[in-house]
């Protein structure tokens, strides 16, 4: 019997659960040692690491595959496919990996570092709330040795899945029947999933349009390492507000709404328009984040957005 002690959380399980980990990566020689160590170390759980790597100009592909072959919790999918980025190559992970023996699945970046507690209390939440997914603020960090807690954990809004992922990916942890239910939309849409940029973006939407429960948590359970080479990086700071501004401002971030909107069929079910006045009058219901919300409605009345 496993026994979680948390000052927020206390449950006991059975038998250790079993966590299928999808690692995407790419180019990832600097760091995907640590990162997997760090999976291994996960107290608790019982965990078997599947690796994608998109073709990549080092050695991660070699290296992973030595892995394999001396340990038998890693598994690397076939190389030679160019994804040219990470939500296609978690799509290819999802899509290629059958993860129906495992009791949970979840994301894993390659450059992270996983605290020990992290699958074992995404677990004992999800099992506690009786809920199909799991995500959390992270605490980012720097090659000069700083930290930044990246929190995430505002309260849901009534639409915010359509304008905001549910958190960082790495961080996600789902049910296994619940992922399968994605699973089986992506095998239909794969084509138009893979237009979309953020892989977690889209999951997250479906899984709230679809009435599968999604608890993002406070409680930060990894370090997300920050360089030059991540996609974005953690929402905070003064540099970052003004990143994901120019997004919001950009036509891209329109059109990357309104094509996850159609593509989870939002349109036949869910109560929100896209048209300007009634985003205007709903503007509070479409960002977590109380300043980002208000950002938006002046980008929406400025006509920017």
């Amino acid at each position: 019997m496993v026994v979680i002690k948390d000052s927020n959380l206390a449950v006991m399980i059975k038998e250790c659960p079993s966590v299928a980990v999808l690692l995407a990566a790419y180019n990832g020689m600097k760091w995907i040692e640590e990162q997997i160590v760090s999976i291994f170390n996960q107290q608790g759980v019982n965990v078997k690491i599947f690796i994608s790597v998109d073709v990549s100009d080092d050695r991660t592909n070699e290296w992973s595959q030595n892995l394999a072959k001396k340990n038998r919790r890693v598994r690397v999918l076939s190389y030679g496919n160019r994804f040219g980025g990470a939500s296609k190559n978690f799509f290819r992970l999802i899509n290629d990996v059958d993860f129906s023996d495992f009791q949970y699945v979840a994301f894993a970046d390659q450059d992270d570092i996983w605290l020990p507690n992290k699958l074992i209390h995404a677990v004992g939440t999800i099992k506690s709330m009786k809920i199909c997914a799991f995500s959390s603020d992270v605490v980012a960090f720097y090659q000069d040795g700083s930290e930044l807690l990246i929190k995430k954990s505002y309260r849901k809004k009534k639409f915010d899945h359509f304008f905001e992922s549910g958190g960082p990916g790495c961080t996600y942890v789902f049910e296994s029947s619940a992922l399968e239910q994605f699973k089986d939309f992506l095998i239909l849409n794969l084509d138009k999933a893979n237009s979309i940029m953020f892989h977690d973006w889209l999951i997250y939407a479906y899984f709230r349009e679809h009435g599968l429960s999604w608890h993002i948590d406070s409680k930060p359970l990894m370090k997300y390492r920050r360089h030059d080479s991540n996609v974005i990086g953690p929402n905070s700071g003064f540099e970052a507000f003004i990143t994901r501004l120019s997004m919001v401002k950009s036509i891209w971030y329109r059109k990357e709404v309104e094509s996850i909107y159609a593509l989870i069929g939002a349109e036949n079910r869910s109560e929100l328009q896209l048209d300007r006045l009634y985003l205007i009058k709903n503007f509070w219901q479409l960002r977590r984040r109380p300043k980002e919300a208000i950002a938006l409605l002046l980008l929406l009345i400025s006509g920017a957005y």
